[in-house]
């Protein structure tokens, strides 16, 4: 698969996952997203996507599965934590 084509599935990945809670807002009043919700979303995967996109290219052998899994990690704690603050810093949502 070519870089361009790469770059596309990512980014439209990325489109597809945050079509998921502007939907639900059409259809629910529990999910109210704002557009900086959307924004800070949006980046968040998007650098999960191309970081998990660098560490393929770049890392073989058994070190690859480890570096994505660490960098899944890596995300879902941040996401947690701006969510509902697991560590209490002040990122932390309400």
């Amino acid at each position: 698969m070519t870089i361009q084509k790469r770059q596309i599935v990512i980014l439209s990945s990325v489109l597809a996952l945050l079509a998921i809670p502007f939907i639900a807002m059409q259809f629910s009043s529990e999910v109210q997203w704002s557009l900086f919700d959307f924004i800070v979303a949006g980046g968040l995967l998007t650098v999960l996507g191309f970081t998990i996109d660098l560490a393929l290219k770049k890392i073989t052998g058994t070190k690859r599965i480890m570096a994505v899994a660490t960098i899944v990690l890596f995300f879902l704690l941040i996401w947690a934590e701006l969510a509902v603050g697991v560590f209490g810093s002040p990122l932390a949502g309400s």
